[in-house]
Order: structure tokens, then C-alpha cells, then sequence
């Protein structure tokens, strides 16, 4: 079998998800993994597809007559994880919003050689004070040698400087 690692986008409309996944099953693909989201009007993702060898390319050929509806660009997979066996650290944060939160938050991480698993944000009114509150959810893994004192420091001290709330796990 064959890993392949569809990244899909278009304007979002009832039926995408049923036109990919028809293309992957009509061509002997087991749809194992996704990601998948409307944001601004657009509907993205990430699919993890299994496929046989011989049946790799004839899915790759098919899923160019979908880019009237979506636009599809297929990666190969690399199957061994940087993050087998390594510390996973995970992030809560919540404050106002305002630009440069990812750079610093994700400046503080690369620092420290911590690479993002998952990550999710979000922006939303602010119940009480007005304007708008920006929320992110991470999960990463800290390099074989990291220190996840160093880092859950670093990440304090970014969280006052910044003045958001942070938890981290």
C-alpha cells in the first residue's frame, strides 16, 4: 500500500466531501485520516488515503477532474513520526486578540525545538469587555532532549508579556 496525503480546497458547498471521497473509493483508496473545515467561505483539509501501488497513479489522474469543485494536490507520505517517544506538551491559550500572537507563541516554540502536532485558533466576541478574544489549542512534542521546564517558562513569560491566559500540559 501507498500512503498519499491529499490537500484539498475550494468554495464551500453541500457535496465536496462526497465528490472526494467517491473519486478515492472508485479508485481502491481506503480514506484513513482527516482534517477538514469551512473557514471564510472556503472549505479545506488535509486526507490521509491509503491506495495500492498499482492503483497510485490512475488516483492521482482521477482526482484532477474534481478541480472544478476542489482543488486537489496530493503529497507523499512520510510514514516515521519526528514525534515517536518524545515529550508531548500541550497549549491552551485565551486573551485578546490582536496581530502577532502565532509568531510569538510559535517563535517561543521553534526556540526550543518544539514542533506543532496540531493546532486550532479561533477568534470570538468578547462576552463582557466588547472586541474580540483570540483562542488557540496545540498540541506539540518537545525534541528527544527538550526541557519542558524551559519551555513551559518561556511560554509564561511570553503569556504575561502579551497579557493572555495560558495553560500548559
Amino acid at each position: 500500500m501507498q500512503t498519499l496525503v491529499l490537500t484539498v480546497i475550494g468554495d464551500d458547498q453541500a457535496g465536496l466531501v462526497k465528490a472526494l471521497a467517491d473519486v478515492v473509493a472508485e479508485n481502491g483508496g481506503n480514506w484513513e485520516r482527516s482534517q477538514l473545515a469551512e473557514l471564510a467561505g472556503k472549505f479545506a483539509g488535509i486526507v490521509v488515503v491509503a491506495v495500492p501501488e498499482e492503483r497510485a497513479d490512475g488516483l492521482r489522474a482521477a482526482l484532477a477532474p474534481i478541480a472544478g469543485l476542489l482543488d486537489v494536490t496530493v503529497h507523499e507520505a512520510t510514514l516515521a513520526s519526528a514525534a515517536d517517544g518524545t515529550p508531548q506538551v500541550r497549549i491552551e491559550l485565551l486573551g485578546n486578540d490582536r496581530p502577532g500572537i502565532v509568531r510569538e507563541i510559535s517563535g517561543v516554540l521553534a526556540a526550543h525545538g518544539v514542533s506543532v502536532d496540531d493546532m486550532s485558533t479561533l477568534t470570538r466576541e468578547a462576552p463582557m469587555a466588547g472586541g474580540q478574544l483570540f483562542e488557540a489549542h496545540i498540541a506539540a512534542h518537545l525534541p528527544r532532549e527538550g526541557d519542558a521546564a524551559a519551555v513551559r517558562a518561556a511560554l509564561e513569560a511570553l503569556a504575561q508579556e502579551i497579557q493572555v491566559d495560558l495553560s500548559v500540559g
